[in-house]
């Protein structure tokens, strides 16, 4: 049984370090983790106070015990898989983070100000790294694997033609591309669509790169938050920045795209969402990844959107997260020896975590990936999502 599993770890010292091994050995042991087993997704532990931290801090505390090396595991994103699955991360409520539940629902974490934080602790980390990590693209955002791709190369050109078709782009058209990253769907569409592009970002290394990347295609970056903008674009795609805009800014985020978009125009919202309304950011992910960020629902989007705009299709491709995520870790161990003196063994650890947790989270169909197509009264004869 799971209890005696610790006894491989380190002796435990007083009952109530006890109490926690055996209140968090039977919550695994419904996911079939076991402590110090022997099997990939099983969790080896370092330090016998591992328990008794995630079950005063939850996820932070599993998180934060990783990035301190108290455990490991050859397998993250099993391991992950298998929890998530099991649906665990619901049994740990510890009181300690209600004050953390409550700011993230009563706040406005995603204020004009606040916005920036996750440009800087986040994509400015440096663009040789994620130049290293992602495809040639540098499309940091999910790839389309379902339609037969067999590399991260293959699947982001999918993805990126994907949502050039669901948008119905034609030569002389103009794009505005709402938190648009280094680029990659700008680049892509300006080659080989024929369109001219504005895009917007909060990062000034994504701005300065993608620039460059783009300095011979009628692309256009601004440094600059999306509430700011006030002009008219014949189609309108917003991939992978949703997440950062927060529950108290959904409506006026789909205020700014109604104004923006020309009255037979469609918009594209590519975004990842959760299962449940009632959740609050995981904080881990918020604390090292992506600050105020949070997951949206299909509901709150569609409230935020009526009266707005009809939606035309919602197309969810979630599972191909996992799959991207994998490829992204992959070359993320592959060029680590390039980074290891700069950035640290905590940095790398904490890099792993976050990848290969959500590869697990996506896996287990914890969250999902979505692509809204939106009109503004409606295509007469209906949408037609391209094959």
């Amino acid at each position: 049984m799971a209890t005696t599993d610790l006894e491989a770890a380190q002796p435990v010292r007083e009952a109530t370090v006890s109490g926690a091994w055996r209140f968090i050995a039977q919550l695994l042991a419904r996911a079939d983790v076991k402590f110090n087993g022997t099997r990939p997704w099983d969790m080896r532990i370092h330090d016998p106070q591992l328990p008794e931290r995630v079950l005063a801090l939850g996820n932070l505390g599993l998180g934060e015990a990783y990035m301190d090396g108290q455990w490991d595991c050859e397998q993250l994103d099993e391991f992950f898989a298998h929890v998530l699955r099991a649906h665990l991360d619901d049994q740990i409520d510890p009181s300690r983070l209600v004050f953390y539940a409550l700011k993230a629902r009563l706040m406005n974490r995603q204020t004009v100000r606040r916005a920036w934080k996750v440009g800087q602790q986040h994509y400015d980390i440096g663009n040789e790294f994620y130049e290293a990590m992602l495809d040639k693209n540098m499309a940091y955002t999910c790839g389309y694997w379902s339609g037969g791709a067999k590399t991260l190369d293959e699947a982001q050109d999918a993805k990126l033609d994907l949502i050039c078709r669901k948008l119905g782009l034609k030569p002389g058209m103009r794009l505005l591309d709402i938190g648009c990253g280094w680029g990659s769907l700008m680049k892509f569409a300006a080659e080989h669509y024929g369109v001219s592009c504005v895009g917007v970002t909060i990062s000034k290394e994504q701005a300065a790169l993608g620039a460059e990347r783009c300095k011979d295609l009628p692309v256009e970056f601004r440094l600059q938050d999306y509430r700011l903008l006030d002009e008219k674009f014949d189609r309108i795609a917003s991939v992978g920045m949703f997440e950062h805009v927060g529950p108290k800014n959904y409506r006026t985020y789909m205020e700014v795209a109604h104004r923006c978009l020309a009255d037979d125009g469609l918009f594209v919202l590519h975004t990842i969402g959760k299962n449940r309304r009632d959740t609050t950011p995981d904080p881990w992910i918020d604390k090292y990844i992506f600050p105020n960020g949070e997951l949206p629902t299909i509901g709150q989007i569609a409230d935020a959107s009526g009266g707005l705009f009809v939606a035309e299709d919602l197309h969810n491709f979630g599972a191909d997260y996992d799959r991207t995520l994998m490829a992204w870790h992959a070359n993320f161990e592959a060029a680590w020896p390039r980074f290891k003196a700069q950035m640290g063994e905590r940095f790398y650890r904490m890099w792993r975590y976050y990848l290969l947790s959500c590869a697990g989270a996506f896996r287990a169909r914890d969250i999902q990936l979505w692509q809204w197509v939106f009109s503004k009264n409606g295509l007469l004869g209906g949408y037609q999502r391209p094959a």
